[in-house]
């Protein structure tokens, strides 16, 4: 900033002269502007950078729910050579971003497995790779399937299990997650594994409908870089 100063003929505000004689900032107020201004970029350097290392730098892994189930049917069949189930099995599954900033990529697909006494009878395909789950939301998926003979080999142990349950009418069902998934900002791919164990009462269409209580999954151990 520069200005004209007739009885001193100074025309430069860092000049004696003009600070005495012009309208000009003196030169110790404009030092002071200046190192508070320097000062504010750093705090908000600072501030900058703590807010993407909280968005960016720490990651949040998902939450997986097991919001409602029913099961009306779950019979077995048990040929000398072949066992079977013969089921019908409807749940709803939510699964939640927690990371505020960070959206979430399927770099596998995601898939819901069902197993009875550690044996699998189903897999469902629940999001395909390359598919986003965007920041702090809930996907819910519904899933409805059955068969009249799906194979499972459950062994004479197995068996025994069945028809331990059964004589109940509540069933022991696990429900896993799988996949595998790359969060925004970063490279390492992690896998994404869950674990829902169910306990569900039989109830064949025409009977009350059973109250469901809402399962939280356990999710795997992370891996290191994750």
């Amino acid at each position: 900033m520069c200005c004209c100063c007739c009885e001193c003929g100074c025309y430069d505000c860092y000049d004696a002269c003009c600070d005495r004689c012009c309208g000009c900032i003196d030169y110790d107020t404009r030092e002071n502007i200046f190192y508070c201004c320097v000062c504010l970029l750093l705090v908000a350097a600072v501030v900058l950078l703590i807010v993407l290392l909280a968005a960016y730098g720490f990651i949040r892994h998902v939450s997986v729910t097991v919001e409602s189930a029913s099961l009306t049917r779950f019979n077995l069949s048990a040929p000398p050579a072949v066992t079977a189930l013969a089921y019908n099995l409807s749940l709803t599954l939510a699964v939640r971003n927690k990371n505020w900033a960070m959206s979430i990529k399927n770099t596998k697909e995601l898939e819901a497995g069902y197993n009875f006494d550690g044996q699998r009878f189903e897999r469902i395909k629940l999001a395909g790779e390359g598919e986003k789950h965007h920041a702090g939301k809930t996907r819910v998926y519904h899933l409805v399937s059955g068969s009249d003979n799906a194979y499972v080999s459950l062994g004479n142990a197995g068996i025994a299990e069945f028809k331990k349950e059964n004589a109940t009418g509540m069933f022991e069902v696990e429900v896993t997650i799988s996949g595998e998934v790359r969060y925004q900002a970063h490279f390492t791919k992690c896998k994404l594994a869950a674990s829902c164990p169910l306990k569900l009462q039989l109830a064949p269409p025409g009977t009350p409908v059973v109250v469901f209580q809402k399962v939280k999954c356990k999710l795997a151990a992370a891996d290191k870089n994750c």
